[in-house]
């Protein structure tokens, strides 16, 4: 282990907690412990591009806005805001109590007081080229190029738009907008990504790669409970990165993680009924929590009537699209190939547990096979006489899931070949436009409709407009739903959008997802949220 990058004082308390967390032989301490089986690239903000480095960025860093179990927004280091009468100008008003943790980085080693200057230089690191930030999207044509982040005074900041946008309340809630400390940024250079300073719940010990990653409660941290106890609860936190589900499922099973997120397929069976329950033999044993999340699993149709794809496919046809959406039963699917982990995508693309999911006004598909023969007979195609094969690229994990499309679709009269080929191939070949039909997913960033309503605008390329539709109707409706600032008004303009979707089938909804964790019964106020972050700021571990 490489200590030597750490003060004595800090390796002595990394050390402890090693042990500690191995052997559980200091009772008295509430140390939180997961498995990150992907590992943890870095610890700059500026890179959370991944779940991986968002649940660790989340313990060590805080946003001016965040995210509540009801996706709704709330005030983090921003206690309020305001906004302009033309929708352009949001102004920031920062809490006076947060604090950097400490570290070398400033003077006499103490961590100083947050103030606006900070928040500039964080959303200036992220649009700098030479920081080469994968979230430099989140500003690119939104924000004033000439004035954008201003510090008005220590405790006011103040973000100006190009245009009117009213989700980037939303993506101020992303990890990306952590707000980091300017001197530890100079100070570690390069090395930053091992260093995090912020000022969130916990602070770092210690990290070995690939080994461990340890965690202390941030004694300074300015959150306090209902009862104004100071969160957070836990005295720390200890990562490991076992690479094998099935090794992180024994730890598990042995006590020695308190939580697993997702269940490998291997071995799902064994611990899911087919209705998504505990069985029997594990009930009392551990929790199994199931709460929506932010993803909608879909196949994509190519629709620009200008690429030769689309031009000699039967896919170009509106009601082939509707009859392949009629033509499979989505719950059929959920309940046999998903062990009901998840929700039939039976309204549009939005997901549910989006505040502006509505399944009653927009209307999706349903299994109909009679509706999905009378669409092939219009389209000129009865009983699909005539009708080409249709190529389904999809990834390998996935397979089983295209081929249940595949073989349902033939009852109707549609032929489906499904070809499985490496992610990293139907992503380059999704993004130029080379594939057809195929398997994808969109998992939301920031807590807006907005971020599903965009892969369809027409202006957008891809990514994030995968299938190239475009129709000026849905455009001018986006355009005014960015513009509208009454939620009610714009989630209206949402569910409008959606239906444009549902009609038009660029797209075919297969599930709503749900994150699914396994977790202990002595862990407590352990609560999953609708973007899935690793949230225990208010978590506790009953002894």
């Amino acid at each position: 282990m490489q200590l030597k990058k750490y003060p004595l004082s800090i390796i002595t308390f990394a050390l402890f907690f090693f042990v500690s967390c191995k052997s559980h032989l200091h009772p008295d301490k509430k140390i939180f412990h997961y498995n990150e089986q992907t590992g943890i690239a870095s610890l700059d903000p500026a890179f959370a591009k991944n779940q991986s480095i968002m649940w660790a960025i989340h313990q060590l860093y805080n946003t001016l806005i965040e995210v509540d179990a009801d996706m709704h927004l709330k005030p983090s280091l921003a206690k309020s805001w305001d906004i302009s009468e033309d929708n352009i100008t949001f102004t920031f008003h920062l809490r006076t109590d947060v604090y950097f943790n400490d570290d070398t980085a400033f003077a006499n080693g103490k961590g100083r007081l947050i103030t606006a200057r900070d928040v500039v230089y964080s959303f200036n690191r992220i649009i700098d080229k030479n920081v080469a930030s994968p979230g430099a999207w989140i500003f690119n044509s939104r924000i004033d190029t000439a004035n954008a982040f201003t510090a008005i005074n220590d405790s006011t900041f103040q973000l100006k738009l190009a245009r009117p946008f009213q989700p980037i309340l939303g993506i101020l809630s992303m990890q990306y907008c952590s707000v980091v400390a300017p001197e530890a940024v100079e100070k570690y250079g390069n090395e930053f990504r091992r260093h995090p300073v912020g000022s969130g719940p916990f602070a770092m010990v210690a990290w070995e790669e690939g080994q461990a990653m340890v965690l202390k409660k941030n004694s300074r941290y300015f959150e306090k409970d209902s009862n104004g106890i100071a969160l957070p609860y836990l005295d720390g936190i200890k990562v490991s990165f076992y690479d094998s589900k099935a090794t992180e499922f024994l730890e598990f099973q042995q006590h020695r993680l308190d939580f697993i997120n997702d269940i490998e397929a291997s071995f799902k069976d064994e611990i899911l009924t087919k209705t998504g329950n505990l069985k029997k033999e594990w009930q009392g044993k551990l929790l199994l929590q199931k709460h929506p999340y932010l993803n909608t699993e879909y196949l994509g149709i190519l629709v620009d009537s200008s690429n030769e794809l689309v031009k000699n496919s039967p896919l170009r046809l509106q009601k082939i699209r509707q009859a392949i959406n009629y033509g499979f039963d989505r719950r059929k699917m959920m309940l046999y190939l998903r062990n009901s982990i998840g929700t039939a995508a039976e309204s549009g693309f939005v997901p549910a547990g989006l505040p502006s999911f509505d399944s009653v006004k927009v209307k999706g598909y349903h299994y109909d096979v009679n509706k999905a023969k009378q669409l092939l007979s219009e389209a000129g195609f009865p009983d699909g006489k005539g009708l080409p094969v249709i190529k389904l690229l999809t990834i390998p994990v996935y397979a089983d899931l295209a081929a249940y499309i595949a073989n349902e679709l033939q009852q109707t009269g549609i032929r489906v070949q499904v070809e499985a080929i490496q992610k990293s191939l139907l992503l380059e070949q999704t993004s130029k436009s080379q594939a057809l039909f195929f398997r994808a997913s969109w998992i939301a960033d920031y807590p807006d409709a907005e971020n599903y309503l965009s892969v369809f605008y027409g202006k957008n390329p891809a990514p994030p407009n995968y299938t190239r539709y475009k129709n000026p109707l849905y455009d001018a409706l986006y355009e005014k739903a960015m513009a509208e600032k009454n939620d009610a008004a714009r989630y209206t303009l949402y569910q409008q959008m959606d239906q444009f979707i549902v009609n038009d089938a660029p797209v075919v909804p297969l599930w709503y997802d749900m994150a699914i964790h396994l977790v202990h019964t002595n862990i407590i106020n352990f609560e999953p949220t609708g973007l899935n972050l690793l949230e225990l700021r208010r978590t506790d571990i009953k002894k």
